[in-house]
């Protein structure tokens, strides 16, 4: 399939026929609480998976909103008639959101997918026929300018991204517009670049068709669009970061040999952040023989930021090839073929030596101080999304504890964390726990082992109190040396309050 087998885009040039047709869905409830209520969660959640089976049979209806989900989201034809009485047919039609299927049926150009803003807003995800819900490959959709709707690491990046209110934000490969759409509801500009120019026309509908203010949307790749001098406040980006042989698929692979493109954006990125300004991005790197992945991804920090380095996911190099192949559908093509690419891929891997791929987070921060901080870590247990402020607070603590130095823990005051729980391990029976484990219910929902001076510490930490002042209490309790006791916890405490267990009173 090529570039020439991709629907004609509605026109942008046409704000009118845009907020009509939105009033028109908002009036008929496709909004996702409304299409939840309709489909039912199985169905729901089908969609996230490719599979509209579910979706087709609760649809089989005649409402406005069942045949605005079977237009707009299950690319089905319906009768000009009928849906002329919940859309202005004539003027989709002119300005090409419809276009004429058979004598008396329309069908959608484009998808559009219903989205939920943070604040409850009724926001709308155009993408290109078939990618509203999951990869291109669930629809066999091969064209290289291909443009995909919301996916698990559209949501990801935008659950991440520190929210607050700032004046101007850039979104680097924005795709449909998701990240852009997000920002657009804290920021004052808005810049969204992409090598796609489908991609720009597409998050111009997507912003657009959800009532958003327009964005500064430039083409090119990376950073290649945007000027020397221009600096932002937030920075995002979910990059074509897939470790491919080649640039097949413009929505997923970076076209630089192996985890350049991820490297190079993290690196380029320092002198475009103003000084506290936050960067975000999701990639893939590569596991090389002989190397500690930590190393390599501490090596991609530019000067002047402090990092948060999250590895979520790792794959060997024939698992990560049939994921990439099986996203593009290749497994239901000509098996010799499927076999040839799959060696290339295997060839590629080995020349680099490259023996896993990671998935996760980077998230970098602007800032001043002398010795930034770089954290680089394994977690790949369930989080609670969004993350966002649980990332701003990450950052929080850096500066807090660089600030602080043991003398200084100890005489300040710390409340433990909200939903933090004490579990004891050891044999039943026994008098004392083999270890003990503190556990977060909220944000990374860490877990952490403590010894029972550490347990105790916290425990009794409701800011009412110096460290120093409990330290010296636990020592009566147990018979320790008080000064012992204090030159050994301030690490113990240290740890505690940068993993989130302990917050400064």
């Amino acid at each position: 399939m090529s570039n020439a087998s991709l629907s004609p885009l509605p026109s942008t040039d046409r704000p009118d026929v845009t907020a009509r047709l939105r009033d028109a869905l908002l009036g008929a409830s496709f909004t996702a609480d409304g299409l939840l209520e309709l489909l039912g969660a199985p169905a729901y959640a089908a969609l996230s998976r490719s599979e509209t089976v579910p979706a087709l049979r609760a649809t089989r209806g005649d409402t406005p909103l069942e045949l605005l989900v079977r237009l707009f989201l299950l690319q089905q034809p319906v009768p000009h008639a009928r849906v002329g009485g919940v859309l202005p047919v004539d003027a989709c039609l002119e300005s090409g959101w419809l276009d004429r299927a058979g004598d008396d049926e329309v069908a959608a150009t484009v998808d559009v997918r219903p989205y939920g803003g943070p604040g409850g807003e009724d926001w709308f995800i155009v993408s290109d026929l078939g990618c509203a819900v999951g990869g291109a490959g669930g629809i066999g959709n091969h064209a290289e300018g291909v443009v995909l709707g919301v996916g698990g690491a559209s949501t990801t990046l935008a659950g991440l991204t520190v929210r607050t209110p700032v004046s101007a934000a850039l979104d680097l490969g924005t795709g449909s517009g998701i990240q852009a759409l997000h920002a657009a509801a804290h920021a004052t500009r808005v810049t969204a670049t992409d090598v796609n120019p489908r991609a720009l026309h597409i998050a111009a509908l997507t912003l657009a068709l959800s009532g958003a203010p327009a964005a500064d949307l430039r083409e090119g790749s990376l950073y290649e669009p945007v000027a020397d001098d221009e600096t932002y406040d937030l920075i995002v980006s979910n990059p074509p970061f897939v470790i491919s042989p080649g640039a097949r698929l413009t929505y997923r692979d970076g076209g630089m040999g192996g985890d350049d493109l991820c490297r190079s954006l993290v690196q380029q990125t320092g002198e475009r952040l103003n000084e506290g300004g936050f960067a975000h991005f999701l990639a893939n790197w590569q596991h090389v023989e002989g190397e500690d992945w930590t190393d390599r991804l501490r090596s991609w920090v530019p000067r002047g930021c402090d990092a948060w380095i999250v590895q979520r996911e790792v794959q060997d190099v024939t698992q990560y090839a049939e994921l990439w192949l099986r996203d593009a559908g290749d497994h239901r093509g000509d098996p010799a073929e499927y076999q040839a690419r799959y060696d290339a891929w295997l060839d590629e891997f080995e020349a680099r030596k490259v023996k896993a791929v990671g998935f996760g987070w980077i998230t970098l921060r602007r800032t001043g101080a002398a010795e930034p901080s770089v954290v680089a870590e394994e977690w790949p247990h369930p989080v609670e999304q969004p993350l966002g402020e649980t990332v701003r607070a990450h950052f929080d603590r850096v500066d807090y504890l660089r600030a602080h130095d043991d003398a200084a823990l100890l005489e300040a005051h710390f409340t433990l964390s909200g939903e933090v729980v004490q579990e004891q391990v050891g044999l039943p029976g026994a008098e004392d726990p083999e270890h003990v484990v503190l556990r977060q219910n909220r944000g990374m929902r860490r877990a952490t082992r403590v010894d029972t001076v550490g347990a105790g510490f916290a425990g009794v930490c409701d800011g009412t109190m110096s460290a120093g002042r409990i330290l010296d209490a636990i020592a009566q309790l147990v018979g320790e040396d008080p000064v012992a006791l204090r030159d050994r916890t301030p690490a113990q405490i240290r740890l505690l309050v940068e993993q989130g267990f302990l917050e400064p009173a």
